[in-house]
């Protein structure tokens, strides 16, 4: 007698199942799966850039007849030894008009010219603009800009070109870094960048302490140690907070 045995419906499942594992595998050995051409490297994605922007202060009206105050003075100096340093062409100051306000605007904008003196400026730099103002109600400074070279990213941030959810099985199993990744990084270290050609070119050495080196030199003739020993006063915590 013949007996025939029925399939386990378990086989059945597990088969559709192995195959289709081997078949992912298989288009894994063949590179089959495509990237979705996010470059991988943060730099590629984000990289930092040069441009011409504009650099800006604004310099809030004070009363009429009065100076700047001691703050305003000296960020206005500032910004004069900054355009001295790295502007492009002319340092122009909008005044706001229609505020009613036109005798104080005229004397801060004196004192502006004064601080830009001491920094260094000369009076033929500033060029004078007028703008209307919108609301009286509202503080309306004089701004004073000028352009100059400045390291940033060629785009926003915070832009999500594709989903981070699971939408594509084929896109989201090849792990890639999704496009926003390392954006603020780039964008913070780009704002930090004192000159921005130092990311085009190294500076060239500085003058060599020549005394220094030969005072090296002649410890080691004398077999002694040319390390420099500086002296550190240290302060006890009790000495500081007045105890005893």
């Amino acid at each position: 007698m013949t007996v025939t045995s029925k399939p386990h419906r378990g086989g059945q499942a597990a088969l559709p199942a192995a195959l289709a594992a081997a078949l992912l595998l298989g288009a894994c050995a063949r590179g089959d799966i495509s990237t979705s051409g996010i470059p991988t490297d943060t730099r590629e994605r984000h990289p930092i850039v040069l441009r011409d922007a504009p650099r800006s202060l604004d310099v809030f009206v004070g009363r009429a007849g009065g100076a700047l105050d001691p703050r305003q003075t000296e960020d206005v100096a500032r910004f004069g030894e900054d355009y001295r340093r790295s502007g492009r062409g002319g340092l122009v100051a909008e005044v706001p008009t229609g505020t009613g306000r036109d005798l104080a605007a005229r004397d801060t904008l004196d004192g502006i010219r004064r601080s830009l003196a001491r920094a260094g400026v000369s009076p033929g730099s500033l060029s004078v603009r007028t703008y209307a103002v919108a609301d009286p109600g509202l503080a309306s400074p004089i701004r004073l800009t000028y352009a100059s070279l400045q390291a940033g990213l060629p785009h926003s941030c915070g832009q999500w070109p594709a989903d981070l959810g699971v939408s594509s099985y084929k896109g989201d199993a090849m792990n890639e870094p999704y496009w926003n990744l390392g954006c603020a990084s780039q964008a913070n270290l780009a704002a930090q960048i004192a000159d921005p050609l130092d990311l085009v070119r190294a500076r060239s050495e500085g003058r060599l302490d020549t005394q220094k080196r030969m005072e090296a030199v002649k410890k080691l003739r004398e077999g002694k140690d040319p390390s420099t020993q500086y002296r550190q006063e240290q302060t006890k915590l009790s000495d500081a907070v007045g105890g005893k």
